[in-house]
């Protein structure tokens, strides 16, 4: 899913006083708090949650099309948000000065999940879910351009080109697999490049929100305006396109409730009970986990085959989204371990 360790985390980011006190002597503390055996386990949970949604799509796709699921699951998803939004009280009011942003952020969330639902009628779901979660690496260079405190890293930097080199070498080097003849594999790697443009699409989501007055929001006003804009350009994609038909199996129904209440709306609710209470830089050391659980339930439900040639380019991958993601924390244990071994 789209809203978990890239977007939502420079959310928390930006707004991390919130999640400060102050002591007796004025000072600012961060009351969140290392990564600990509980946060492990959710984030695991979180992340085979999220690899598994593009699995189930793949598997769906004969009875409802991909960009028709996640139509319906966004309009379910909005109101079940909104209605969380009315219990909590928290404002949904359209003149905040979060109108145009909004609609900008939606119209990137629409692109990114219309790019999957067409790359998955072209390749693998465990290919579209790595290719999805290299969306880190995209934000990080866009918010690296945008705003002086979001400067890289060497690490990161490095980080960055393992994970493009890695994104070269699935392209370069990929073998035919399960694909047979040379349009069969033309096909997959169309469907692998709208999953790199899909991340593109996630990372300017992520950089509209950072660097504009979402930044100051709530979090749920900001996955509102995602979901009800998804609903209302893809339902059109769907129809446009003649993928609005739907065979109500149970499935299909199966499908739709895992996909608007676990992954657009119970995990939604876990990540931000998890960045309340828990530091994000830690937390993004998991994002690798996400790509890769989606590429073993893809080999284990779908019978996908991992080719070779894929495999080779996609450890430097998800080696360079750990790297970019939680590059700060890194680093800090690097430099605090080589002060160690310097006394």
């Amino acid at each position: 899913m789209a809203y978990g360790l890239s977007s939502f985390h420079y959310i928390n980011e930006s707004r991390q006083l919130n999640n400060r006190s102050i002591d007796w002597y004025g000072r600012v503390m961060d009351t969140r708090k290392p990564v600990d055996g509980s946060a492990v386990l959710l984030m695991m949970v979180l992340c085979a949650t999220w690899g598994m949604q593009q699995v189930v799509l793949k598997a769906t796709a004969a009875d409802i099309a991909p960009v028709m699921q996640i139509a319906l699951r966004s309009g379910v998803a909005a109101l079940l948000v909104g209605l969380v939004m009315w219990w909590r009280g928290e404002s949904m009011s359209l003149r905040d000065g979060t109108l145009v942003p909004g609609l900008a952020v939606g119209v990137f969330f629409a692109t990114e999940f219309l790019l999957v639902a067409e790359g998955l009628r072209h390749t693998s779901a465990s290919h579209m879910v790595v290719f999805l979660y290299t969306a880190p690496i995209f934000a990080a260079l866009g918010l690296h351009w945008r705003i002086p405190a979001e400067r890289l890293s060497g690490l990161q930097w490095s980080g960055i080109a393992i994970a493009f080199a890695g994104i070269a070498m699935t392209f370069l080097g990929r073998g035919h697999g399960a694909a047979t003849g040379a349009a069969a594999t033309g096909s997959t790697l169309w469907g692998d490049f709208l999953g790199v443009l899909a991340a593109i699409a996630w990372a300017a989501t992520t950089v509209v929100v950072r660097c504009s007055s979402l930044a100051k929001a709530q979090p749920s006003k900001t996955l509102q305006y995602q979901l009800v804009m998804a609903f209302g350009v893809l339902l059109c994609a769907a129809w446009l396109s003649g993928q609005a038909q739907v065979n109500f199996t149970p499935q299909v129904w199966a499908s739709l409730a895992f996909h608007a209440v676990v992954v657009s709306f119970a995990s939604f609710l876990a990540w931000f009970w998890l960045l309340r209470h828990y530091l994000a830089s830690r937390l993004g050391v998991f994002s690798f986990m996400t790509p890769l659980f989606g590429m073993l339930f893809g080999a284990w439900l779908l019978d996908e085959p991992i080719e070779a040639g894929f495999l080779v380019g996609a450890i430097p991958v998800l080696v360079g989204i750990v790297l970019v993601s939680a590059g700060p924390w890194l680093g800090q244990i690097w430099a605090d371990t080589f002060k160690a071994r310097a006394r």
